[in-house]
């Protein structure tokens, strides 16, 4: 068995690579170049070598031009992908880039299936996508190896359907564990984009299923806990995530009063800062806000609805909380060849408000984390806010240590 220290440049079943380029076009172009070199040192070439490449796309770069360039660089390699928020590369946060995860035939066996017009989905449309993409999975893989599959969805950040489609598929999955993410526009909220090999979708979602030989583990961390402090919805534009009255107050006037704010000062940074959070099941998740509107009511991330109780949320140390996720995912797997990570944007943007953006970046940078900043995260049958999930793959020869 190969030691920590002899593997600790291996990464397990995987090629990642980052580009930062003027355009799109330049940034295709050097991915695909960056994983020809690094497979021909394994006498291998992305055609052979790779199952399927996952490429996670600025939001500066013209998303149609680098869908259509990459293609073209490597028109025989199904390409997934979407835009993003802020990218995670082996470096750091990262921003104005590409990152791209290619995932080797020989560990991996993935199924996609798009999922369009989602104004539009319903449940049943959603189960029956999942159920035809776990069963194209079950029919390449040994029916023994079913706990060897998860699965990863990218969803359009502004449609607005993310719970309604990650409670559908994952009724149809049984025991496939799911993790994901909300594509993002830099900061913009006004369109995101979905990448299907050279095409580009809006109102859409992307399901992708994975079968692996290699040890992994699905992960959920955040760093707040509930206080005492309650409002209740009490007037809402549902379909538009909108709360207009929180305690009967004018929203945004009665969150700043309970967080200790002034409401003029509400922005990005605050909601970041101070979210909101729901109970579920004895267990609490983030809802953070979008933004304040023009008539004092606050546009949120994820759903909402007239009477949900929402919970001031107390900071923990960030740091501390996303290290003792990987210490824990560490002492689950062993040695971590990689996290796939989909981290939600305000918390970059809290710790660059509290100074400790080097801090963080440099711990992802140290246990080897890639992805995406999002505009709100998936974890197994929830949508969630404010959130750090994504699946952490090991190593084949720690495959005998108990999950």
């Amino acid at each position: 068995m190969r030691t920590s220290e002899t593997r600790a440049d291996r990464l397990e079943g995987v090629v990642v690579v980052s580009a930062s380029a003027e355009n799109a076009e330049a940034a295709a172009r050097d991915i695909a170049a960056l994983l020809r070199n690094r497979l021909a040192d394994k006498g291998e070439t992305p055609e052979t070598a790779l199952a399927g490449l996952i490429c996670f796309v600025c939001a500066s770069y013209d998303t149609a031009t680098f869908a259509a360039e990459i293609h073209s660089c490597l028109p025989d390699i199904p390409i997934y992908g979407c835009t993003t928020a802020g990218e995670l590369t082996l470096s750091g946060w990262a921003s104005n880039s590409v990152v791209a995860i290619g995932f080797l035939r020989q560990n991996f066996t993935i199924v996609a299936h798009m999922l369009e017009q989602l104004s539009h989905f319903g449940v049943e449309e959603g189960r029956a996508a999942a159920a035809e993409a776990r069963a194209a999975l079950m029919a390449k893989i040994p029916e023994s190896d079913t706990n060897q599959c998860f699965g990863m969805l990218l969803i359009d950040g502004m449609c607005r359907r993310e719970e309604a489609v990650i409670s559908a598929l994952y009724s149809a999955f049984d025991d496939i564990p799911v993790i994901g993410g909300s594509a993002g526009d830099s900061m913009s909220f006004e369109k995101t984009w979905m990448i299907r090999d050279g095409a580009i979708h809006r109102d859409a979602a992307l399901l992708l299923l994975f079968h692996t030989d290699i040890p992994f583990s699905t992960f959920k961390s955040d760093y707040f806990e509930p206080t005492s402090h309650k409002m209740v919805v009490t007037e809402a534009d549902i379909e538009q995530r909108v709360v207009r009255e929180l305690n009967a107050e004018p929203a945004a006037q009665e969150y700043a009063r309970q967080v200790g704010l002034i409401e003029s000062s509400l922005d990005a940074a605050s909601f970041a800062s101070h979210p909101v959070l729901v109970g579920v099941g004895g267990q609490y998740y983030a809802r953070s806000i979008q933004k304040v509107n023009a008539d004092g009511s606050l546009s949120f991330f994820c759903a909402i609805d007239e009477g949900l109780v929402l919970t001031v949320a107390k900071s923990l140390d960030p740091y501390a909380s996303t290290l003792a996720t990987f210490e824990r995912m560490e002492a689950e797997l062993g040695a971590v060849s990689l996290y796939i990570g989909f981290d939600c944007v305000l918390r970059r943007l809290a710790a660059e408000r509290s100074q400790i953006a080097h801090r963080l970046s440099d711990l992802y940078r140290a246990h080897r984390v890639v992805g995406f900043n999002t505009y709100g995260e998936q974890y197994r049958s929830m949508h969630v806010n404010q959130t750090f999930t994504g699946i952490a793959l090991g190593y084949r020869d720690d495959k005998e240590r108990p999950s």
